[in-house]
């Protein structure tokens, strides 16, 4: 079974749930019938007079019947609302709204069909949480809201993902035009012209300031360099000027690290033979977590957050260094997988430490959101790229060991649906 972390009882419209849905059905069985009774009397008793009003033909135990049901049902909308992140994937016939070929910005590592992925089935599922639907994006209402806004996504190369999968869907309305890049094309920005909208992804793995030394394999050539009092400038410094922002970081927490306060070193993260003190990942994420949760909080700004928690992996048989792969190509259903120790540990540091956030930022008057993607992410294995990292790895014969990504996301793909989530927070959250 799937494990229950407190926090995850978060949301108190679970408890009204299925007394909402009970009552939906109880007041359509009513209407029905009240409709049945209706129309069998204009029928059998046919009269050129105008009809007395419906509610008044009905008997006076009916209409209390009517207006309990009624009252019931508005009492359980205003008590709570659909939890979005609790849910099941179901068949989507319709597919993607766009295609590796469509869409421009996808990257070769997540474009899966070109890279020669043979199945396709991982495209056809939506998600639908439990007790509501969630409405598909619409990118015209969406790009119409942002006008002369700006939307930025800041942390590491899952948000890069996900930015890349909300220009794709954007683009069956309006291609955006990329006016910035850095050196590396990790940090950039696009504007949509005929919106004035600005869509940017900040590149900032541990959201605090950091020295890092790796190729673009991701292989370091020395441990990280964290900061632990120091945010990191490249977001921090222009994130008043940002409308709407979705801030989310994790694994980059399990690198080999040395970890800096007060401009000394104050411990590491699986630093052999460096005489420094082990201190862990778990502590210098909740760090980093309070530091950049608590100047969000407590920023007087404006616009709207959200903090998005880590997103599980899916290797099995080993990890992405040791021969890990991801060959599953359906969906988990619900208590089939629970999150392994690490992604467990992150996700209950993520929850506590944005649960002392948002309690100040209501003082605030700052407004903090949680976009959890976690459990839907984790009920997909079958959305990573895997082998089609790569262009056609196993093509001519291929037989070497070919290593698998089983973090990030195929486009189009699941993290596309994360977006729908996005849209339906912003407009009805």
């Amino acid at each position: 079974m799937v494990k229950e972390n407190s926090f995850d009882r978060k949301y108190p419209w679970n408890l009204h749930k299925h007394k909402h849905i009970f009552v939906k059905f109880f007041i359509s069985i009513l209407l029905m019938g009240l409709a049945f009774r209706l129309l069998f009397s204009q029928s059998a008793n046919f009269s050129p007079v105008s009809e007395t009003p419906f509610v008044e033909k009905t008997s006076a135990g009916d209409t209390h019947l009517l207006d309990q049901a009624l009252q019931l049902d508005d009492q359980a909308t205003q008590n709570g609302k659909c939890d979005l992140f609790t849910g099941e994937w179901i068949p989507n016939p319709l597919g993607p709204i766009y295609t590796n070929e469509s869409c421009h910005v996808v990257e070769e590592h997540q474009n899966c069909m070109k890279n020669g992925r043979p199945d396709s089935g991982y495209l056809y599922w939506r998600w639908k949480p439990h007790g509501c639907e969630l409405p598909l994006f619409d990118s015209e209402r969406f790009l119409e809201a942002m006008r002369n806004k700006s939307f930025a996504f800041i942390g590491d190369s899952i948000s890069r993902n996900h930015v890349q999968s909300l220009l794709c869907i954007l683009s069956k309305v309006e291609e955006g035009v990329e006016v910035y890049h850095d050196q590396e094309y990790k940090s950039r920005r696009w504007i949509f012209p005929s919106y004035n909208f600005t869509l940017s992804v900040l590149w900032s793995p541990f959201l605090v300031k950091a020295v890092i030394s790796e190729d673009i394999n991701g292989v370091s050539t020395s441990e990280v360099h964290v900061y632990l009092d120091k945010l990191d400038e490249k977001w921090a410094d222009q994130f008043h000027s940002i409308d709407y922002s979705i801030i989310s970081g994790g694994k980059w927490f399990l690198k080999s690290s040395m970890y800096w306060e007060n401009n000394k070193i104050i411990g590491c993260h699986y630093c052999p033979g460096k005489n420094v003190t082990e201190i862990g990942y778990e502590q210098s994420y909740r760090r980093a977590l309070r530091l950049m949760l608590n100047y969000v909080a407590t920023s007087n700004y404006k616009g709207l957050t959200f903090f998005r928690p880590s997103t599980p992996d899916h290797f099995e048989n080993g990890e992405w260094f040791s021969g890990g792969t991801c060959k599953r190509t359906v969906p988990y259903k619900e208590g089939e997988i629970s999150l392994d120790s690490v992604d467990e540990m992150l996700r209950k540091i993520e929850l506590e430490e944005f649960k002392k956030a948002v309690a100040i930022a209501l003082e605030k008057g700052v407004n903090l959101k949680l976009l959890d993607t976690n459990h839907l992410s984790l009920l997909r294995p079958d959305g990573h790229p895997g082998p089609y990292r790569q262009f056609h790895p196993f093509a001519e014969g291929k037989n070497e060991r070919v290593q698998n990504d089983c973090l990030h996301w195929c486009l189009p793909g699941p993290i596309d649906n994360w977006n729908d989530l996005v849209m339906e927070m912003v407009f009805n959250g």
